[in-house]
């Protein structure tokens, strides 16, 4: 499995066959962290792939098999492989079933290419990664409440708020900054389905005072 020096062994599984391909073209050149050692139509395949087992799967939600979902992300993580879902499906009780079997992200195939990307980072990091209007359609339901945020969310929330332009937030956390951006935008999603109005930095280190994500000076808490 990688350590933080070595690239992520990243597998995809689609049995769209154009799809696959573009997302193995796209992968290879989008990030030199994440190297693709395998890109199967089939589940028997990925098992069967010397590569196997690898990091992180990618994995098509909608295999034309009888295999049951929650048995291959299971199966996965028995071998100690990190599973991103990936489908057509955005319907909430589905998101929920993925990720209540194991997965630790979920992806609708109409997400930007850059956020496929940062899923799967945080999966090989061991954490939950879905996309945004995703996560407000599980969550819909917390109004009122504060926003469950990702680590990787709280990071950049702590940074920014704190003071930092998007440029160097991007920096520190080693990802683009239309990533920092696509950041920034979520968790502003999130404060406004909850009833907080983020849209201004000054709004958004208010509340990130308020929920204890940066200390009173601005410096982010133990992130």
């Amino acid at each position: 499995m990688a350590t933080p020096e070595e690239p992520i062994r990243l597998a995809l599984v689609d049995d769209h066959r154009m799809l696959l391909g573009a997302l193995t073209e796209w992968i290879r050149n989008a990030a030199d962290d994440i190297t693709l050692v395998a890109a199967v139509t089939t589940w028997p395949e990925l098992l069967t792939s010397p590569a196997f087992p690898v990091d992180v799967v990618l994995l098509d939600l909608d295999l034309k098999d009888s295999i049951p979902v929650s048995l291959k992300i299971s199966t996965l993580k028995t071998a100690g492989v990190k599973t991103v879902v990936m489908s057509t499906y955005s319907e909430p009780n589905v998101v929920r079933e993925a990720l209540a079997s194991g997965a630790l992200g979920y992806l609708v195939k109409s997400e930007d290419a850059e956020m496929i990307v940062e899923a799967i980072r945080s999966a090989q990091r061991g954490e939950q990664y879905v996309s945004a209007e995703l996560d407000l359609a599980i969550n819909s339901g917390d109004v009122g409440g504060v926003p469950k945020l990702s680590a990787q969310e709280r990071r950049v929330m702590a940074l920014y708020g704190g003071g930092e332009p998007v440029k160097s937030v991007a920096y520190q956390l080693g990802i683009s900054e239309e990533t920092a951006k696509s950041y920034l935008k979520r968790i502003r999603e999130k404060y406004r389905v909850a009833g907080f109005d983020v849209g201004t930095k000054v709004a958004l280190r208010k509340r990130a005072i308020q929920d204890g994500i940066i200390v009173q000076d601005g410096s982010p808490l133990g992130l």
